[in-house]
């Protein structure tokens, strides 16, 4: 009896008995007994089969508890022979996704790289997998009974006496040695560096044999006695010898692929075995991390074809980690469907030609891996996907912006879409990077606010100024982040706002009106016809507004941002001039004194007499700066400047601030994709970025001393001036037909309000922010109403949503998948959808006004350097400035874009120049006094949109843009010419498919028949093709030769 042969009980194949050691020694071992018989298929394909039908056949089948696929973890070990030591199993590579090898030195994991096979080498495992064992459902606990059974089969099939049984068996038992074990002093042996201590604490999960997650401290750190060379069922993890760092890239429930190749001095002929265990094992000590064993692939063989044997390992580890053969691997029931899988990778395989490629260079990882979904789908033969034209799709064609024709229809459809996910909104929010969001934004909206309402007061000699527009965004951005249907956007001022501010005012003035009763009005009859608008579905109109519109409006107000944070700081040299042409030799007379005016105006001659100031008895020239400002006084001699004596350094240390900002935020941003520290510490440092930004500058200009100009908050809560209060009447001393005539101005206002607010929703909703709990047009507009309502009875300036304080909020908030394999770009999933950071940022801007003892240290440089980076980081991912970058390069060096691939380069420019006319026209009258039908020529985008119908084609605005909703008459036809055209493809299925009529296979399948016919040379079944190469025919010829001593000589 064969050593071990008690020591372990039978494997049976589905009910398949053993066959006896005694069979003929020209039984093959593929067998059938060495195989799982199918399940009770209705229909198995036909031998006509591509592999590609053949693998859509088995990834088609039913799916049981037992052969669910998992994420896998590949492992490559061989047999190491060192001298002086007993030999070892040690670990030469690695697969999650993408390949890790130990470097030549041994002390280091390389970068994962795209794994480069030769066809040789997969041509060599493809007759391992026919010539070999393969086990299905395996049921072991042990390496020794896996090993045991394997042998059992070689018994059966081939010649292996009991001696080189027991030193295969010996061989397989070997021990494993992982790259993560390190040596350690013996007299030492609590030593452990920092790093390795730190990843053990951190450690997120670990596994059972079982896959169930179980913590670091239930784990106990020392093995069980091993009795009768079987190991305990339950053996417990040895946390010395796992790599906790690396089980952080594992997902939860993975299982692992042990890949076995060696050479064994005793061996005349290779030992194959493919094994599937069911269900999966934690084996102890054969894999790096402590996670259950799924698939084994064994190679053991003669002495001197390490490296033949190393590459077809690395072959058998990488098709391991392909996502089509490993569901294959999963679902197969016999060896034929490992085969099928094989044939469909190999259908689908890139060659680089030998004289072009260097195999030893290391390809990096792509940042985007694309889908293989379309292998899975029907096709043609040569596992060609049929080709269909790509589906035509709106830029926002959800149910969102269906109209429903009954009143308010729209409204109760967004209430109840979002009701379900609200008390989620609030949960959600509960991370680090909410509260990095909220800091951060918070420091971005108050400057623009403060600076609109000094603006504002500017306009409106008074009447709305600093402290109303903080009450105003404060209460507005409270009820919107509350009550809205997206609350991702962020409410703020704009420019379109003040220019009618300003125009009314002037027109109050002229005609002797109370401009904020006229405004109270205007005010009421917009948000009026605002709710009129939600009540009609008038938001259904959105789907109108294409990718076009978007990019020319958002790069408008992105570009807008860019040209005022630069515009702001050189306004600086203004108040703080620069010194130009200083005579040195005269530097010991210049002076600054305080004098009299010498022309005074009235509101200092009133200001005099309210104060009864006799401007004789005043001391000028001894006055301090405070007291002469104070005082009405003016400022003369050589160095004095505009507002002031001249203060040194302050316009060359503020554009320091302003460009260190823009600079370090933007660095600090990108931190997460660097090489050093920790992933968790560079999320952190990337989320909490332009706040650290913001902290370090009001630091470092704290302790520089340079008196840069500084935010200014109002310290007092009431109104700006003392003849108005918070409530304001509609009426007041203006006539009565004033309030009919309001209505005029409030048409025009309330296009300004529907397209700020519709188009920044419209970008913030995009299918590219992967936001799961829907969208609410109508309900924000409706709360955006309202609010401008209660603004305008109180006198606040009006709130709408804005650009590129939304799409930063956005940006702020991106989620990405943490655990990812070595070599994978973290995917993006999505945003943090909750409504606590808008809440936050407007609560705390109310309480600004009690937190002016901090706010007074932040330098305004600073903060327009924050302006600066939203701008600029604003503009990425923007489609129309990759467009524009193009005109200045040559066609071989211009970016792989999808586009560009269909679309022909010139009405690619063509369209660019369209929309960067567009661009332009709307700069040039937002710039001009006219800026108030601005809002006008964003509309007129969609109709200019509408017109470029005309110069191109249906297929190439789907790729440079989203395609426009059509008459219900042209949906008709389209749909007709739709259902036609895949009529074709099906019957063009047919014929190149697994459909040809019974006689028509058998003619040309049978021999004698020129069975070599085809309806179209250029389709292939490469299963067929396979055997025909002179490679193949090698492989078959040294197999059949030589089978009972080796596979390869």
């Amino acid at each position: 009896m064969p050593l071990g042969r008690q020591s372990h009980r039978h494997h049976r194949t589905h009910g398949q008995k053993h066959r006896r050691r005694g069979r003929g020694k020209g039984a093959s071992q593929g067998e059938e007994g060495s195989e799982a018989l199918a399940h009770g298929n209705t229909l198995a394909p036909s031998g006509e089969d591509t592999p590609s039908q053949r693998v859509q056949f088995i990834l088609g089948t039913e799916e049981d508890e037992e052969h669910v696929p998992h994420d896998l973890f590949t492992e490559l070990d061989e047999i190491c022979l060192k001298e002086g030591e007993d030999a070892e199993w040690k670990e030469t590579a690695r697969w999650l996704k993408f390949e890790e090898d130990v470097e030549d030195g041994g002390e280091r994991w390389s970068k994962p790289y795209v794994a480069t096979l030769s066809l040789h080498s997969l041509f060599e495992l493809r007759s391992c997998l026919i010539n070999g064992t393969v086990l299905l459902d395996m049921r072991a606990n042990s390496i020794e009974e896996i090993s045991d059974l394997i042998l059992d089969q070689q018994e059966l099939f081939s010649d292996l006496n009991d001696s080189m049984r027991v030193k295969v068996r010996e061989a397989l038992l070997k021990k494993h040695h992982h790259q993560n074990e390190k040596k350690r002093n013996n007299l030492i042996p609590i030593v452990r560096s920092f790093a390795e201590v730190g990843k053990k604490q951190s450690d997120p999960h670990l596994m059972d044999k079982h896959g169930q997650t179980v913590s670091p401290q239930s784990i106990p750190t020392t093995n069980l006695e091993v009795k009768n060379g079987v190991n305990c069922e339950h053996s417990p993890v040895d946390l010395s010898k796992v790599d906790l760092h690396f089980m952080k890239k594992i997902p939860t429930g993975a299982e692992a692929s042990n890949v076995l190749v060696g050479e064994v001095d005793t061996l005349d002929r290779p030992i194959v075995a493919f094994v599937r265990l069911t269900p999966a094992v934690l084996l102890s000590g054969l894999t790096e991390v402590p996670i259950p064993t799924r698939f084994l692939f064994i190679l053991l063989g003669p002495v001197g074809k390490g490296q033949q044997y190393h590459e077809i390992g690395r072959s058998m580890a990488t098709i391991m980690t392909d996502e089509i053969f490993h569901d294959v691997a999963y679902k197969a029931k016999e060896r034929d469907d490992l085969l099928a899988g094989i044939d469909e990778f190999l259908d689908q395989v890139t060659v680089l030609p030998p004289g072009e490629w260097d195999p030893s260079i290391r390809i990096e990882p792509p940042k985007n891996v694309p889908s293989q979904e379309k292998r899975k789908m029907p096709g043609v033969p040569n596992g060609n996907v049929c080709h269909i034209e790509p589906e035509a799709h709106g830029g926002h064609s959800g149910p969102e912006l269906q109209r429903t024709g009954r009143l308010f229809g729209g409204l109760v459809l967004d209430i109840k879409r979002k009701a379900p996910w609200y008390w989620s909104d609030y949960r959600d929010a509960l991370s680090l990077q909410c509260l990095a969001s909220f800091l951060f934004l918070y420091c971005a909206c108050m400057s623009p606010v403060i600076t609109f309402g000094g603006l504002l007061g500017e306009a409106t000699e008074g009447r709305i100024s600093a402290i109303e527009s903080l009450f105003g965004a404060s209460m507005t951005g409270i009820a919107y982040s509350l009550f809205a249907g997206q609350a991702l956007t962020i409410l703020g001022s704009t420019g379109p706002v003040l220019v009618f501010e300003k125009i009314l005012f002037k027109f109050c003035k002229d005609y002797a009106l109370s401009y904020l009763s006229l405004r109270a009005c205007i005010g009421l009859w917009t948000a009026f016809l605002c709710i009129v608008l939600v009540a009609t579905d008038a938001s259904s109109l959105v789907c109108y507004i294409t990718r076009f519109t978007e990019e020319a409006f958002a790069s408008l107000i992105c570009i807008i941002f860019i040209y005022e944070a630069i515009e702001k700081l050189i306004h600086l040299a203004e108040t703080y001039p620069i010194h130009m042409h200083s005579q040195l030799d005269r530097l010991s007379l210049y002076y600054c004194r305080c004098t009299l005016p010498e022309n005074p105006n009235n509101h200092t001659l009133q200001y005099w007499k309210d104060h009864n100031i006799v401007t004789a008895e005043v001391h000028w020239a001894n006055l301090t700066v405070s007291e002469c400002q104070e005082m009405h006084g003016e400022f003369t001699g050589s160095a004095c400047g505009h507002h002031g004596p001249y203060t040194p350094d302050v316009l060359f240390w503020s554009c320091i601030l302003f460009f260190t900002t823009f600079i370090l935020s933007s660095t600090l941003k990108t931190f997460k994709t660097s090489r050093y520290f920790p992933t968790r510490v560079r999320s952190m440092v990337s989320d909490f970025a332009v706040f650290l930004t913001i902290f370090t500058m009001v630091i470092i200009d704290f302790l520089i001393g340079v008196p840069s100009p500084k935010l200014q908050v109002p310290s007092v809560f009431k109104p700006t001036r003392d003849d108005r209060g918070w409530i304001i009447s509609p009426i007041g001393p203006n006539p009565w037909w004033t309030v009919i005539a309001a209505i005029i101005p409030a048409l025009l206002c309330t296009i300004l309000i529907f397209m700020d607010q519709q188009i920044t929703a419209v970008i913030i909703n995009r299918k590219e922010h992967k936001l799961k709990k829907g969208c609410g047009y109508h309900l924000d507009l409706l709360m955006v109403a309202i609010m401008l309502g209660v603004c305008s009875v109180m006198g606040l300036p009006w709130f709408v949503a804005a650009t590129v304080l939304s799409i930063t909020h956005v940006n702020s908030l991106k989620l990405e998948s943490e655990c990812s394999a070595p070599g994978e770009q973290p995917k993006f999933l999505g945003i943090r959808e909750q409504r606590v950071t808008g809440l936050m940022i407007f609560v705390l801007m109310g309480c600004s006004v009690f937190m002016t003892a901090i706010l007074k240290f932040i330098p305004m440089p600073v903060l327009y350097g924050v302006f600066l980076y939203m701008g600029v980081s604003s503009l990425q991912g923007i489609q129309f400035f990759d467009r524009l970058k193009l005109f200045g390069m040559p066609a071989k060096h211009q970016p792989d874009f999808i586009y560009l691939r269909h679309v022909p380069l010139r009405k690619v420019h063509l369209f660019t120049l369209i929309q960067l006319t567009c661009l332009v026209l709307l700069w040039v009258i937002k710039a001009s006094p006219a800026a108030i039908v601005f809002p006008m020529m964003v509309l007129a985008l969609v109709f200019v949109r509408k017109v470029m119908d005309l110069c191109f084609s249906k297929r190439e605005l789907s790729w440079l843009d989203d395609l426009m909703p059509e008459s219900k008459k042209k949906k008709l036809d389209d749909a007709k010419k739709k259902a036609k055209e895949e009529e074709e493809a099906e019957k063009m299925l047919e014929i190149g498919g697994d459909k040809f009529p019974l006689e028509s296979r058998k003619l040309l399948s049978s021999p004698g028949k020129n069975n070599s016919f085809r309806c179209d040379p250029s389709e292939i079944n490469i299963s067929d093709e396979m055997p025909k190469t002179t490679v193949w025919k090698a492989l078959s010829m040294n197999s059949g030769n030589t089978k009972e001593k080796s596979l390869f000589n």
